[in-house]
């Protein structure tokens, strides 16, 4: 009786990519100042929205405060999209 043939095993590494890579890919590291403003707008939003809490903002508790801060803390965090 013949023998069939087994079947060719598969490539296991990855085909190289045909074309070079663009000067967009070769970004360099986020400049300190967006690092500052990143962690700094989640800071002031965490210190807006605990002193709304407390009392300690003008005009008594308020949702303006609360919404402030959460926006900046939410820009903040936007902010991370881009971090290099």
């Amino acid at each position: 009786m013949p023998v069939s043939k087994g079947r060719k095993k598969a490539n296991k590494r990855p085909t190289p990519p045909s074309h070079k890579p663009t000067a967009a890919a070769k970004k360099g590291p986020s400049p300190m100042w967006y690092v500052t403003l990143m962690f700094g707008l989640m800071a002031v939003g965490l210190v807006v929205i605990i002193a709304n809490y407390i009392g300690l903002l003008p005009g008594g508790t308020s949702n303006t405060y609360l919404i402030g801060g959460l926006a900046a803390i939410g820009v903040g965090f936007s902010m991370t999209m881009n971090y290099r």
